[in-house]
């Protein structure tokens, strides 16, 4: 089943009152949904570059999320990772689709992600 993209791709970041200074890296369920895998869930994925992250740190401090040794900033409906699997940015934004204000992991990487996280409940069902 496709979902409707046009439907769900307005991201709003003004609530975080933040200005990237490299696009952030949407992954996670939004960037699942923009191919057509499954529908998103209330929040919204993203991967920063390291110096973003860092100004995000020190912007939310009280916001932090330990994920494996991965660090989240997750504040208003977003989580925003230094690393995926401990992945970063610069790798993981190879190869992904341009957006107005943002990037959209590529699909192989997004399905790379999900099989390293295949003992989670939710990746299994992704990978079907």
């Amino acid at each position: 089943m496709l979902y409707d993209w046009s439907m769900t791709n307005d991201i709003d970041f003004s609530v975080l009152e933040f200005s990237f200074t490299d696009k952030p890296l949407l992954i996670g369920g939004k960037a699942m949904e923009y191919y057509g895998i499954r529908k998103a869930g209330d929040d919204i994925d993203f991967v920063a570059s390291r110096n973003d992250h860092a100004r995000l740190v020190r912007q939310y401090p009280d916001g932090l999320q330990d994920l494996y040794g991965d660090i989240g900033v997750v504040r208003f409906g977003f989580e925003i990772w230094n690393t995926i699997c401990t992945f970063d940015y610069d790798h993981l934004k190879e190869h992904a689709v341009e957006k107005a204000d943002y990037l959209i992991v590529s699909l192989e990487k997004l399905l790379f992600l999900k099989t390293l996280a295949k003992d989670d409940e939710k990746c299994k069902r992704d990978l079907g």
